[in-house]
């Protein structure tokens, strides 16, 4: 891959990321400044090596100045934004100013249908390809490869790892993080390999291990979440090992409450509602574990509107990671059996999960997580946390 093609692909890269946090943010947030101006800064660099950088969307997959990109869940998620706000040409010219950037950035970042008038300037042009387009045969075969793939790495060795791990902390010693972060190493290898690991949400382990496959299922949510919004490196392992880690403060809970069948009476319910603070605390004083793990444990489920518990301040403010899987773990409860009751359909999710935006769950992330889920084919069932 030439340093060309490098910088352009960078350049996709910042140009979602700043529409994904214009959308969270407000227009002066310092986050959103500081990416758009990255971004003006390296597409202004690139135009002026090579005059023009050209981006066309063919069916989900993503040609940059002539060359097809591999398939990966970033491109094809940035893809998707374009398709649906009817763009299949984008094509940046030299000379393109701040205003330019900055108010594709807010085209990009607003709800479909939502935002201004597509329109071309001197130095962004959009444009639509008028081809016939036919369904791809190939997708669901190269799918089922990404799930397979999957199930493959994630050995039976890992598996007896991470329970083990759950073992140490009910035993009241002292976890080693580095195992947790090995398999979230595992599981952002096989996104950029495959790029379709979603297929295997529950069916990580045929077996009744299923605090490691609801774990796993909301370490993979996270990820994809994350990636969606540009989020890379370290910052990305960090999320996945939180998601790994949120509910570990149920291993403070007795068994017999965590495991009953009928309803919970409110003595039972008041030591499920401990588990976050117990969580963080426990999660606090292990060396290495990632300070968000810690506040994510404690604020999962908290709510969007700070309705949740434990009971937060007004003032409070939520760690993006802690919104992040609040989606993941509330999308991967119920589409899984429980003692209680058999899995929702995913339109009864959808439904659920969209009323709830806005009060106990982020309006722009569960947009953006439907957003991916809708490009990938429908989960199947499996078990949750109690």
């Amino acid at each position: 891959m030439n340093d060309q093609n490098l910088a352009a692909r960078n350049i996709i890269r910042l140009l979602q990321s700043a529409s994904a946090n214009a959308a969270l943010y407000e227009s002066g947030h310092l986050q959103v400044v500081r990416l758009g101006n990255q971004l003006f800064e390296e597409l202004s660099a690139a135009l002026e090596a090579c005059g023009e950088l050209s981006v066309i969307v063919v069916e989900n997959e993503l040609i940059i100045n002539g060359r097809p990109q591999e398939h990966s869940l970033f491109f094809n998620r940035f893809a998707t934004m374009l398709k649906a706000r009817g763009i299949e040409h984008l094509k940046f010219l030299r000379g393109i100013t701040r205003e330019e950037v900055k108010s594709l950035v807010y085209l990009l970042s607003a709800a479909v249908g939502q935002g201004e008038e597509i329109a071309s300037s001197d130095h962004l042009r959009f444009g639509c390809l008028k081809l016939p387009m036919g369904g791809d045969p190939s997708g669901s075969e190269r799918g089922d490869r990404a799930a397979a793939e999957v199930l493959k790495e994630l050995s039976q060795q890992e598996l007896d790892r991470f329970t083990e791990m759950y073992r140490t902390v009910q035993r009241r010693q002292q976890l080693k993080i580095s195992g947790i972060a090995e398999v979230v190493t595992g599981f952002v290898e096989l996104f950029r390999q495959e790029g379709m690991p979603l297929l295997v949400l529950a069916a990580l382990r045929d077996s009744d291990e299923y605090t490691f496959t609801h774990s796993a299922n909301v370490c993979i949510l996270n990820l994809a979440q994350a990636m969606a919004l540009g989020i890379e490196g370290p910052q990305l392992r960090d999320i996945g090992v939180a998601a790994m880690l949120h509910d570990i403060g149920k291993l403070f809970v007795p068994e017999e409450v965590l495991n009953k069948k009928g309803k919970l009476t409110d003595e039972e319910f008041e030591l499920i509602k401990q588990h976050p603070v117990r969580g963080a605390r426990y999660l606090m004083d292990i060396p290495g574990v990632p300070r968000m793990a810690a506040i994510a444990a404690y604020e999962h489920h908290a709510k969007f509107n700070l309705s949740g518990y434990p009971e937060l301040s007004a003032s409070w403010r939520l760690n993006l990671c802690s919104h992040l899987t609040m989606v993941s773990d509330f999308f991967d409860a119920t589409r899984t059996r429980r003692s209680y009751r058999e899995p929702l359909e995913l339109d009864q999710i959808t439904t659920m999960m969209l009323d709830m935006s806005g009060t106990e769950l982020h309006p722009a992330l569960t947009r953006n997580f439907f957003q991916i889920i809708a490009d990938l084919k429908s989960p199947v069932g499996g078990r949750p946390s109690p």
